[in-house]
């Protein structure tokens, strides 16, 4: 799953078991009243492999293991995230994450027959200090995008942002530099 090679996600006992268990916090988290901040703030730290200080989660917050996840400080994440964490997320400090986005590392054959045997790998997202994703931004597998950028809402990252852009559209291009 992490060396970014090919493996069975469904006939795995071990990923399930994982998986589920994740659900379990998941289901918890999003049940807790949005004022008891510090049941919040104890369930994420038992979740997420990594989470600096003064993070802010807004449930619904969703993610496959959350041990993959790490969070850098003094960063904000909107309501309604998900994390496909079969491979590491990495976000920086000060980040905004907008309503409704997608970081996606899961990657799954083109050939119908191949998918349909639960064979899939995992490629890394970074997101670097003071990167701001507007609304519903949808970030795919593999996908860096560098430190101080802006991506415009509902874009969807298939490639590489670098430092200080500002990216927007399906597929995200630079429109300018910051």
């Amino acid at each position: 799953m992490l060396s970014g090679e090919w493996y069975d996600a469904v006939g795995n006992p071990e990923l399930t078991a994982e998986l589920m268990a994740c659900r379990d916090k998941i289901y918890e988290l999003n049940r807790l009243h949005p004022r008891d901040t510090a049941t919040r703030d104890i369930l994420l730290r038992s979740l997420i492999g990594h989470m600096g200080r003064n993070v802010v989660i807004l449930s619904p917050f969703f993610c496959d293991y959350g041990t993959q996840i790490s969070i850098g400080d003094d960063t904000y994440i909107n309501f309604n995230l998900t994390v496909l964490d079969e491979a590491p997320v990495t976000i920086g400090s000060h980040v905004f994450i907008g309503p409704g986005c997608s970081l996606l590392t899961a990657v799954h054959p083109l050939d119908a027959q191949e998918r349909n045997k639960g064979i899939e790998k995992a490629l890394p997202i970074t997101i670097g200090d003071n990167v701001w994703l507007g609304g519903n931004v949808t970030v795919l597998p593999g996908v860096s995008i560098g430190e101080g950028s802006v991506i415009g809402a509902g874009s969807v990252v298939t490639r590489d942002v670098p430092p200080h852009a500002v990216a927007a559209g399906n597929p995200a291009r630079i429109l300018r530099w910051l």
